[in-house]
C-alpha cells in the first residue's frame, strides 16, 4: 500500500516560504541543497522528519488562480488556538477565510495564505478517523 511521504510545492521565494511554515506551522528545515533555481528545501514537523515533509522548489512562473477548497490542513490544540491564527492572519493581511464552526468531522477552523497563495487551514475538532 502506498504511503504519503511528502508534498512538493513550487514557490516564488524559498526562504520566505520556509520562514512562513516555520513561524505559522512550527515546521523546521530538515534538508537544504542546491543554489538559486536548483535549491530544494524540505520542511517537517518536529519528530516527523522521517515520515512526512513539505518539499519547496523554486517556481519560475506565477500562480494566479486556485480552487477555493484546496488547502493544507493543520490540527491545533484548541478553539482558542484557531481564533489566535485567525487574528494573526488578519493582522498580517493574509487571512484567507475567518473562523467557521461546523459539525464533525469538519470542526472549527480558519485559513491563511502562505507567501505563494496556498491556503493553510488551522482546525480543531477535525479528526482524521471518523
Amino acid at each position: 500500500m502506498p504511503e504519503l511521504t511528502h508534498i512538493a510545492l513550487r514557490v516564488a521565494d524559498i526562504a520566505r516560504t520556509a520562514e512562513f511554515y516555520r513561524e505559522w506551522c512550527g515546521m523546521n528545515i530538515v534538508h537544504d541543497r542546491g543554489e538559486g533555481a536548483n535549491r530544494v528545501v524540505w520542511l517537517a514537523e518536529p519528530g516527523k522528519e522521517e515520515t512526512f515533509v513539505f518539499v519547496l522548489m523554486l517556481s519560475l512562473y506565477s500562480q494566479t488562480q486556485r480552487p477555493t477548497l484546496a488547502h493544507f490542513g493543520f490540527a491545533v490544540e484548541s478553539r482558542d488556538a484557531v481564533d489566535d491564527y485567525a487574528r494573526r492572519g488578519a493582522d498580517a493581511g493574509i487571512l484567507a477565510f475567518g473562523v467557521h464552526d461546523f459539525p464533525q468531522p469538519v470542526g472549527y477552523f480558519c485559513g491563511v495564505h502562505d507567501p505563494d497563495g496556498n491556503v493553510i487551514e488551522f482546525s480543531f475538532g477535525q479528526p482524521l478517523k471518523v
